[in-house]
C-alpha cells in the first residue's frame, strides 16, 4: 500500500510539472525541509537549504516570465521537454521501496508521460488563446496554469489520492478534446473538394 501511495505522490507532483516545471520542486522541498514528505534515497538534496533557495529562485523567474507575452509562447518550446524531463524526476525522489529498475520505469512512464501530456495541452491552450485574442488572455491562462500547478502540488503531498483522481478526470478531458480535434479534421479533410 505504501508503494502505491508514493506512486500517487509522484503522478500528482508529475502532472503539476506539466503545468509549471519548478512548482512542484519547491513544494517537494518545502515539504522535505519541513518533515512532511520523506524522499526516496539519492534524492534528499532536493530538501536541503541550498535547493530550497534555488528552487525559490527558478519558480519566480518561471512564473513571471511566463507573464511577458512574447515569451511565454517562447518559454513553451522549452518546457515541454523540459517537463517530461522534471516529471520523471520528481516522480522518482517520492517512489520509494522498490528497485531502481522499477523506481525509473515508473518514473519515465507515468511521471514524464503525464507532465508531457498536460505540458502539451497548456502550450495547446496558451497558443490557442495568443492566436484569438493576440496574447491578451496569455497573463489569465498563465495564472490558471500556476493555480494548477500549486494545488496539484499540494494535493499530492497533503492528499495523494486527491490528486491522483484530478489528475486522472484532467488526463480523460484532455483526450476527448484531442479526440474531437482529431474528428473535425478528419471531417474537414472529407468535405474538401477534390482538385
Amino acid at each position: 500500500m505504501e508503494i502505491l501511495l508514493t506512486v500517487l505522490i509522484g503522478l500528482g507532483l508529475a502532472a503539476a510539472c506539466g503545468f509549471r516545471v519548478f512548482v512542484p520542486f519547491l513544494v517537494v522541498s518545502i515539504a522535505s525541509a519541513s518533515g512532511h514528505l520523506d524522499l526516496a534515497p539519492g534524492f534528499e538534496w532536493i530538501g536541503t537549504t541550498p535547493a530550497l533557495i534555488a528552487f525559490t529562485v527558478a519558480t519566480a523567474l518561471e512564473v513571471a516570465a511566463y507573464y511577458i507575452p512574447w515569451l511565454d509562447n517562447l518559454l513553451d518550446t522549452i518546457a515541454t521537454p523540459a517537463a517530461v524531463v522534471a516529471g520523471a524526476i520528481i516522480a522518482a525522489s517520492v517512489v520509494q521501496d522498490v528497485s531502481p529498475v522499477l523506481r525509473w520505469t515508473i518514473a519515465v512512464i507515468v511521471g514524464g508521460g503525464v507532465a508531457g501530456t498536460i505540458q502539451v495541452a497548456t502550450a495547446t491552450v496558451r497558443g490557442g488563446s495568443a492566436v484569438t485574442t493576440g496574447g491578451v488572455a496569455n497573463p489569465a491562462v498563465s495564472t490558471g496554469e500556476l493555480g494548477g500547478s500549486v494545488v496539484t502540488s499540494v494535493l499530492a503531498v497533503v492528499v495523494p489520492v486527491v490528486a491522483a483522481a484530478l489528475v486522472v478526470v484532467l488526463l480523460v478531458v484532455i483526450m476527448r478534446k484531442l479526440r474531437r480535434v482529431r474528428l473535425f479534421r478528419r471531417r474537414a479533410r472529407e468535405d474538401e473538394p477534390d482538385g
